[in-house]
Parts: C-alpha cells; sequence; structure tokens
C-alpha cells in the first residue's frame, strides 16, 4: 500500500478525506421544495394563459443579447483591463453611462414571469454551486451583512439561505427593475426568519441612503449580471464600486459561454492588478508598517483559480467554465419547449464564476507535499496468497462503477415538487466541521473540463500554481496511470469536472 501521508500532514489526510478535500462539483442539483413551492405558488397567482409564449420570448431575447455582445466593440478593452486610468476621460471615468436595459432587455412584469418560470431554478442551481465551494473553501467564514447586486427575483438569496441558513442578518439588494423587486418579495413572503432586506434600484442610491461607517459587506455576490451591461468601461467601474463596498469576499458569476467567461476573465485581471498596483504603492510609502499593511491590503482568488497569476487560457481556444446539472421543476417542464424530443427531466447549467477574497493568499502546506507512493507492481508484491480472492472481488467492484457519470436521471413522472422533501431546514455549519477542507495555498489545482477514462490511463486538463506563493499558473493534460500510481489513479477516476486535484513539490514513487 503506498504511503499516503507524508509526516508534516499525517493528522490531516487520508487516501479518503483526500478524495473529500478535493470534492468540489456537485451530482444532479434538486432544487428546494421551498422554493418549488414559492415559484409555483407566484406563476399560480399570475394566472398567465400565454406564459409558454412569453418564455419563450425571454429566450429568444437572451439569444439576441449574444449578438449583441459579438458585436460590441472592444477595441480599448486590453488597455481599460491592464491600467484603466490611462483613459482620456479622467474625470469621467467613475460615472456609468450605460445600465441593463441598453443592451436590448428590460425585465417587465411579462420578462419577470417567464424569467421565475423557466430561468430561475437554473440561476439559483449555479449560485448555490458556487457559494457551497466558497463555505468548503473557508469554513470559518459566514457573513452576517450581505449586498446581492442585480439580485433579479433573489436566486442568489435563496443559494444564500441554503449555504449559511442562520447566519445573514441583513441584506442589501440592488436591482432596477421594480417587477424583479416586486417578484423576489413575493417569493419570500412565507418564508421564517428572514433577514432586514433593504432594496435600491443603484448603487448610487444605495451610497446615498447609507452612511459610509455602514456600507462595508461581508459578502458581495453579482450574479448573472455583468454580461447584460454592454460597455467594458462601465463593468470596470461597476466592480470596483463592488469591491469598495466588499470587506471580506467578492463573488462574481455569469454564464458559461465566451462572453461570460471573457467577463469573468476580465474582472479577474483588473481587481488582482488593482489591488497589487496599490500594495507597491502602500509599500513604497509605508515601509516601517509593512506587517500592517500585508493584514489590510491584498486580495487573492478563493474559487476556482489555484494562483493569483495571468490566466494561462487568456490566450487559448478554451474558456473557464464549469456545469450544474439539476431536475427541472414542474414549472420549467410545463413552460419549456424541447425540439422535437421530448423534454428532458434535468437540464445542464454551464457557467463560469470567480471569488475574491481581501488579505494576503495564506502559505499553506501543498497536499502531497513528501509523500511516497508505492507502484503497482509494489503493492502486488506485498500481496499474501490469501489475499487474492479479496482483492479480485474488489476489482470487479471497482470495474462495475468505472463508468459510472457523474449524474443520474430521474424520471420526470417521479417527480413532485410539493412532495418529495420536508420542510427541515439542514444546518450545513455541522457538517462541514466534520469534513477536512482544502487549504487556500497552490497545492490545489482545478480539473477544468471532464476527464476522459481510457483503460488504465484517466486524462485531465488541470490549472495549478506553478510555485510556492501561488503568484504565477499554468495550464497543463495530465495523464495518471495506475501501473504508475494506483492511488492517485483511484483519485482521478472518482473525480468530476470542477474537483480539485492535489499536487505536491516532493511527490516519489516508491522505486525512486
Amino acid at each position: 500500500m503506498a504511503s499516503l501521508i507524508s509526516e508534516t500532514s499525517q493528522k490531516i489526510f487520508t487516501s479518503e478525506t483526500l478524495r473529500a478535500a478535493a470534492k468540489q462539483s456537485e451530482r444532479c442539483l434538486v432544487v428546494p421544495v421551498r422554493l418549488r413551492r414559492a415559484i409555483k405558488k407566484y406563476l399560480r397567482e399570475q394566472e398567465d394563459p400565454y406564459m409558454r409564449r412569453k418564455v419563450l420570448r425571454l429566450s429568444q431575447s437572451f439569444s439576441d443579447i449574444k449578438d449583441v455582445n459579438l458585436q460590441l466593440v472592444a477595441e480599448t478593452s486590453k488597455e481599460l483591463v491592464a491600467d484603466p486610468l490611462k483613459s482620456m476621460e479622467q474625470s469621467q471615468r467613475w460615472k456609468i453611462k450605460s445600465a441593463y436595459g441598453d443592451i436590448g432587455l428590460t425585465y417587465r412584469d411579462d420578462e419577470t414571469v417567464a424569467y421565475v418560470a423557466s430561468r430561475m431554478p437554473a440561476v439559483y442551481s449555479a449560485c448555490y454551486r458556487v457559494l457551497s465551494e466558497v463555505r468548503r473553501r473557508l469554513p470559518g467564514f459566514s457573513p452576517t451583512k450581505v449586498l446581492d447586486f442585480g439580485a433579479g427575483t433573489g436566486s442568489a438569496f435563496w443559494a444564500m439561505r441554503e449555504v449559511w441558513p442562520k447566519s445573514v442578518e441583513k441584506l442589501n439588494i440592488v436591482e432596477p427593475s421594480q417587477s424583479m423587486q416586486r417578484a423576489g418579495r413575493s417569493l419570500v413572503q412565507d418564508l421564517k426568519n428572514l433577514p432586514l432586506i433593504h432594496g435600491y434600484t443603484s448603487l448610487q442610491a444605495l451610497t446615498k441612503e447609507v452612511q459610509k461607517s455602514e456600507r462595508q459587506h461581508d459578502l458581495v455576490i453579482a450574479s448573472y449580471v455583468l454580461g447584460e451591461i454592454p460597455s467594458l468601461k462601465d463593468r470596470i467601474t461597476i466592480v470596483r464600486q463592488l469591491w469598495n463596498l466588499t470587506q471580506d469576499v467578492l463573488v462574481l458569476v455569469e454564464p458559461g459561454t465566451p462572453h461570460g467567461s471573457n467577463i469573468i476573465s476580465q474582472m479577474r485581471s483588473h481587481i488582482l492588478w488593482m489591488e497589487k498596483r496599490k500594495f507597491r504603492k502602500a509599500k513604497v510609502n509605508k515601509e516601517d508598517s509593512k506587517g500592517l499593511i500585508d493584514l489590510r491590503s491584498g486580495a487573492f482568488i478563493v474559487a476556482p483559480c489555484p494562483h493569483d497569476g495571468r490566466c494561462p487560457l487568456e490566450k487559448s481556444s478554451k474558456y473557464c467554465h464549469f456545469v450544474q446539472r439539476l431536475q427541472r421543476t414542474t414549472s420549467q417542464r410545463a413552460y419549456k419547449r424541447s425540439k422535437g424530443d421530448p423534454l428532458r427531466g434535468f437540464e445542464d447549467e454551464k457557467f463560469s464564476f470567480i471569488a475574491f477574497r481581501r488579505g494576503q493568499r495564506p502559505r499553506d502546506p501543498w497536499p502531497l507535499d513528501g509523500m511516497k507512493f508505492e507502484t503497482l507492481k509494489e503493492q502486488r508484491a506485498k500481496r499474501n496468497p490469501e489475499d487474492f480472492e479479496i482483492d479480485y472481488e474488489d476489482l470487479v467492484d471497482a470495474e462495475e462503477t468505472s463508468d459510472m457519470i457523474p449524474y443520474e436521471e430521474v424520471d420526470p413522472s417521479a417527480y413532485d415538487s410539493d412532495v418529495m422533501e420536508t420542510d427541515n431546514i439542514i444546518d450545513n455549519d455541522e457538517d462541514q466541521e466534520e469534513t477536512v477542507n482544502a487549504n487556500l495555498g497552490g497545492g490545489w489545482g482545478r480539473i477544468v473540463f471532464p476527464p476522459v477514462r481510457r483503460g488504465r490511463q484517466v486524462h485531465m486538463n488541470i490549472c495549478r500554481s506553478t510555485n510556492p506563493d501561488a503568484s504565477e499558473g499554468s495550464f497543463d493534460h495530465e495523464v495518471i496511470t495506475q501501473t504508475k500510481n494506483p492511488t492517485l489513479h483511484l483519485q482521478a477516476r472518482k473525480s468530476f469536472w470542477g474537483d480539485l486535484w492535489p499536487s505536491g513539490r516532493n511527490v516519489t514513487t516508491a522505486a525512486s
């Protein structure tokens, strides 16, 4: 058997907890019964006989937005991301010139009810997947004051309520559509123990009405909203304003399209550049208080990037995105249309995201530092003859599960949004104490795109850090073989798109 744990990390990881810490992907997600009932009740109150037509029209509007985004002029994009202070309009750079509706989509009553029926469950699933990872990567983080920018009908709030059920005490939402705000209030009216909620139509309205000492938020989230702002310059301005309102964690989520991924990449580059520039200036001006500067300034990426360097996919034909499968709700199955084939009982929501945290990235040890692995030949040489039958049975079990898929399709007829689940809220805080979490050091890479299993080999695309301080990264194609490393081979076979991948700087095999 391989020597699974190094001496420095012996108390932290075993082969099982290593897999548990790396696990970030979610299986087929079931929308909570409370949200399904709220959507069902809201749609019943609307009594709209033309719902299918409105859902189809909303879907067409989203397609039109994609076309508009492809036609936007981006000649100065690189300059703005690299250094927005070079802009000729110095006095105008903090003024917003475009808003959501300028790209061709405004949410009136018709669009809002269609959005609740068709899109809200999918957006909820993406937000839940992202916030769940933030909770796992930051086990001590429990936000009490939250800002939801572009809140829409409250998808991100419903996700927060599932991830941190007893944490949020105050919620500020920014949503220019009054129709969306009304729908959001209607959906939560039957919930108990709601936080104090304040609604604003813009960030400017929030800063005018809220005192400066009260503007900081533990968590700021902007989901599926930056892509509806046509100007890159205005997106950067808004993200800078959101960052200024962030005390701890900022989360950005966009659709998993080339355009959505590009927006996330641009905002990633800008925030990191801005904080590095600020840190360098502070270091020059205040050399005597270096320790204080380290604590108060800077930013690093919690997820999905394992490093804070330049994105290795930036100039490639690939784009960073992930997927979350969810069971369709009764409203989605009732109002969505399929192209000829029967509508499936699930759908895959693709998304791109990034989560920043203020401060300096911790210098945590890499999970595989100093670990020593045995090859398959060495493991077999140590077996006793009487163990062969047991090993054969284990091999058969492994082969039966080797072709398992990350999601299972559920029969839509067996899915009832009102009776499948109880109303009990699970306290996730209790569960997270029982698991081992992946640290924030550079030793945990990210599996991007689905791993490919070929016989006794697993092919994976991994984004990883290339140095101890996680200041640079690379995108590598890695092949894990059962012959050379059966322990990591088993880990690879059980890994899915979006999971973490452990690394080490002094990893050896027993033969070496």
